[in-house]
């Protein structure tokens, strides 16, 4: 935060980008209070705190918002007192299903006013039937407690992936939130291990994909079962066994 605290200060800054969860650098998951401490650094500079919850948002991580932070509640909740409000927000993805390419950007009055009629077009903007399917979304993943579903099947995730962890030395460390999650590979970024178990995985029944070289993302959708987390696990377990083996002297 000291970093952020000291480039910020700059005259020419208008705004801090961030995933709450680094996606595409290894499901990297800050501490709880990044964001907040960051929404204080931004306020205080007069700089605005940009959420990108392309990846994160819209239960991915066990809550409405990654921002939410460890939000327990069944649904978003602003008066959890973990949740801390961005000033623009920004969406896709999950926020049509998958049914329709959907994104948007949230913010306040005061922010999107200051864009006036004709300074700014979209082709595509303001899409009726893109916004009758957002909400369509929005009402299943509220029905069908998607959220708490990703929440309470991370942890199962997590917990195997652990107890694996244990029995290897090939892989070093789990991490995630929810159902976006990431095993770190024990080898170098610039080695072929984790493509190696990428396909192997395939093999066996599982499609992941590599980031960074030596890690490995797992984000299944969030209808996913009990019975078919435990199966995939045991395919991950299978394949770092047969990955081991392989390469033992």
């Amino acid at each position: 935060m000291s970093a952020l605290d000291r480039v910020i200060q700059g005259e020419n800054i208008a705004g801090f980008m961030v995933e709450p969860i680094q996606g595409e650098a290894g499901v990297m998951v800050p501490d709880e209070v990044f964001i907040q401490r960051a929404k204080e650094i931004c306020k205080k500079n007069n700089v605005l705190l940009i959420a990108d919850e392309v990846q994160t948002g819209i239960g991915r991580t066990g809550a409405l918002l990654s921002v939410c932070g460890n939000c327990q509640c069944q649904d978003h909740c602003e008066k959890q007192a973990t949740y801390t409000e961005p000033d623009i927000l920004i969406l896709g993805k999950a926020l049509s299903g998958g049914a329709y390419p959907t994104s948007a950007v949230l913010a306040n009055n005061e922010i999107m006013e200051v864009i006036r009629p004709g300074q700014h077009g979209s082709t595509f903007g303001g899409n009726p039937v893109a916004g009758q399917v957002g909400m369509a979304a929005l009402e299943v993943i509220r029905e069908e407690k998607l959220t708490q579903n990703a929440r309470s099947l991370g942890r199962v995730f997590r917990e195997r992936m652990n107890q694996m962890i244990e029995n290897t030395a090939l892989v070093a460390l789990v991490r995630g939130k929810g159902l976006l999650n990431a095993i770190v590979i024990n080898d170098t970024e610039d080695s072929s291990t984790a493509w190696d178990i990428c396909v192997q995985l395939k093999e066996n029944g599982l499609l992941a994909k590599p980031t960074h070289g030596n890690i490995i993302r797992f984000a299944p959708p969030l209808v996913m079962t009990l019975a078919q987390l435990h199966e995939c696990c045991d395919i991950i377990v299978k394949t770092i066994r047969q990955i081991q083996d392989h390469t033992k002297p």
